[in-house]
């Protein structure tokens, strides 16, 4: 609680201080005083222990799209789907649920649209930097998704992340089935990839890093010694370690 009343005090004296020098004109833009600069407050344990995994979330974290939504735009479903992707990463209903729901909304979509939508998919600001210096570092980097790993790969690759865990596409006759391939890398399965990653290297999950937006990034942003919430929903915010509202990406090297 203290945390967080410093935090929020920090935030709005430091933006205050930020708008005051700046002239009129910047505050008709409309600019949220608190959205001006970001603070993060840390115990010293969080700030000296050497950590040594450092995983992420992919949609809106890595990237700039939910990849789910983009490939049920092809479908003429977009505005059903991202609806329900909205509530999900709020935590509003279910993981699975919801993500049996999209799949079974991309039924019959072509896998010629798969390389057009890689295409169109923006890294996050920061992120080429951010994954660089923690691979400098002697950090591991994981991509975990909810989404497919044939976007998640290709994700992986333009960053040089070096291992990734996500769903299945289901594929039959060169089109998209619509049907679920269990396990669904939900937050549990995500929570306990990043345990068994963790003793696979023979590190404590007290050097471990998680970076996240969505509800179901939360069970292992938990588990971790820092969970750092990236331009996250509010319940996301809440409940992390540290929130990056305003840079970048590389706002989580902080």
């Amino acid at each position: 609680i203290i945390d967080d009343q410093l935090t929020t005090r920090l935030r709005h004296d430091l933006a205050e201080n930020y708008l005051a020098k700046e002239d009129s004109g910047v505050q008709n833009l409309g600019i949220d005083s608190m959205n001006v600069v970001d603070c993060h407050i840390l115990s010293i344990g969080h700030m000296l222990r050497t950590h040594k995994l450092v995983c992420f979330d992919m949609d809106s974290t890595l990237i700039e799209q939910e990849v789910i939504v983009e490939l049920a735009k092809t479908a003429g479903v977009g505005e059903q789907v991202e609806t329900i992707t909205e509530a999900a990463m709020r935590g509003e209903i279910d993981f699975d649920e919801s993500f049996v729901q999209r799949v079974s909304l991309l039924e019959g979509i072509s896998t010629t649209v798969l390389d057009d939508i890689c295409a169109r998919l923006t890294l996050s600001t920061g992120a080429r930097t951010t994954i660089s210096a923690f691979k400098a570092l002697g950090y591991h980097t994981v991509l975990l998704s909810g989404g497919f790993t044939y976007f998640a790969r290709y994700v992986a690759e333009q960053l040089g992340i070096d291992e990734v865990h996500a769903n299945n596409l289901d594929i039959e006759e060169d089109e998209v089935t619509g049907h679920v391939q269990m396990p669904i890398v939900n937050g549990a399965k995500k929570a306990s990839i990043v345990a068994h990653i963790a003793e696979r290297m023979g590190i404590e999950m007290s050097q471990v890093v998680c970076v996240g937006d969505g509800a179901n990034d939360l069970p292992m942003m938990a588990n971790a010694d820092l969970g750092v919430a990236y331009h996250a929903k509010s319940i996301v915010q809440a409940r992390a370690d540290a929130a990056v509202n305003v840079t970048g990406l590389e706002g989580v090297l902080y």
